[in-house]
């Protein structure tokens, strides 16, 4: 990631005067044309950067939040339970044709805006506090636009404008695997950050529960197939209420200022063992496919040999990256203790599936359907 980055926005060119940031690549990766070269030594981001413009003015109400994300399933929890704990919450929403009304209801405000147009930023950063980034681009989107070009500008615009808190959610891992876009991009967004001394905190995921009931727990009920592999690649899968909990907690506590902590759930499970414990608590056998391993990294290659096909091929060398025996989890012992949480209240991966499937089979009961019988929607 090489070149001097402005923003072209009036907000920036405001405090231009104060503060200039410039961003250099040094050993590590090169930008040639629209493709990223990465190499195997470290990227290592430099900024230089004055004290904060907006150091005068009207304060800011240190309840007032922006959250990045919020119609994901972590940006909703993120939002109810921030809302439920008396912030003023704001919500960045890209028009579409299915307006985000579920926010509204819940008492947050929307503001129109998107990543990949840095124009429409600043007006969404007037008078917020605190800014909680946990947005990722969409299957059909650039990975490369939404998650570093677009999250570069939102980080400039929120240093230059006065933001007082930044949350930003990474990967776990994602400093030992340059190899893979996604990865190498969140890894760089955490050095940006730091070089730009934002009062940030990264919190980095290993997985979700959540993810889970569309990959496995509706498929089995519904007698599809599931797509399982043989490698003892594990997962340490957190309730995004969870985590939720967690990123209000990690914004009531300056010590986490400036620190970057991973978030991680009770135990860490392969695939398999996850489809066991679906056949178990739902009471029915699954259809699994196995993948072969060497598909997935024979597929990005090919992918790779084109331009069109390229994003294709960045997700799917993350897909590999899920498949190389690798644990996604993290101890959890220090990060308890400086949040303040009690372990026991995070919930397992056991409880949440139990619920699931009891919620789930209580309903088809009601309308005298069996799980395995097709055309239910679930």
């Amino acid at each position: 990631f090489v070149g001097t980055t402005l923003l072209p926005l009036r907000a920036w060119r405001r405090a231009e005067k104060h503060q200039r940031l410039a961003m250099a690549a040094v050993s590590g990766t090169k930008y040639s044309g629209p493709e990223f070269v990465t190499y195997r030594s470290p990227v290592r981001l430099q900024a230089a950067a004055a004290p904060n413009a907006m150091t005068t003015g009207t304060p800011v109400p240190t309840k007032t939040m922006l959250v990045v994300g919020a119609t994901g399933t972590l940006g909703r929890q993120i939002v109810r339970q921030a809302l439920d704990s008396g912030y003023d919450v704001r919500c960045l929403v890209r028009p579409r044709q299915n307006p985000a009304d579920f926010l509204r209801d819940w008492g947050a405000k929307t503001v129109s805006g998107n990543l990949a147009q840095p124009k429409s930023l600043p007006a969404a950063l007037v008078g917020v506090h605190t800014v909680v980034d946990v947005s990722t681009a969409r299957p059909e989107e650039s990975i490369r636009e939404v998650d570093w070009e677009g999250k570069k500008a939102l980080i400039q615009c929120s240093k230059a404008m006065g933001i007082q808190r930044y949350i930003f959610f990474s990967i776990v891992g994602c400093d030992k695997s340059p190899e893979v876009p996604l990865m190498n991009i969140k890894y760089c967004t955490e050095q940006y950050l730091q070089q730009l001394e934002m009062p940030y905190t990264v919190l980095r995921t290993c997985g979700f529960m959540q993810a889970l009931i569309q990959q496995y727990a509706v498929p089995m009920l519904e007698g599809e197939e599931v797509y399982g592999t043989q490698d003892n690649t594990r997962i340490a899968y957190l309730n995004t209420e969870d985590a939720a909990r967690m990123t209000l907690a990690c914004l009531s506590n300056d010590n986490t200022i400036g620190k970057t902590l991973t978030l991680a759930g009770p135990k860490a499970y392969t695939v398999n063992e996850v489809i066991k414990l679906c056949e178990t608590l739902g009471g029915m056998n699954a259809k699994v496919n196995n993948v072969p391993l060497g598909l997935l990294g024979g597929l990005r290659r090919v992918t790779a040999l084109f331009q069109w096909s390229k994003e294709v091929s960045d997700r799917l060398a993350f897909s590999e990256l899920l498949s190389n025996n690798t644990e996604f989890n993290a101890p959890m012992e220090d990060v308890y203790e400086i949040l303040g949480l009690d372990a026991s209240e995070t919930q397992t991966l056991e409880s949440y599936l139990n619920e699931y499937y009891k919620k789930m089979l209580g309903r088809l009961k009601e309308v005298k359907a069996r799980s395995g019988q097709r055309g239910i929607y679930l």
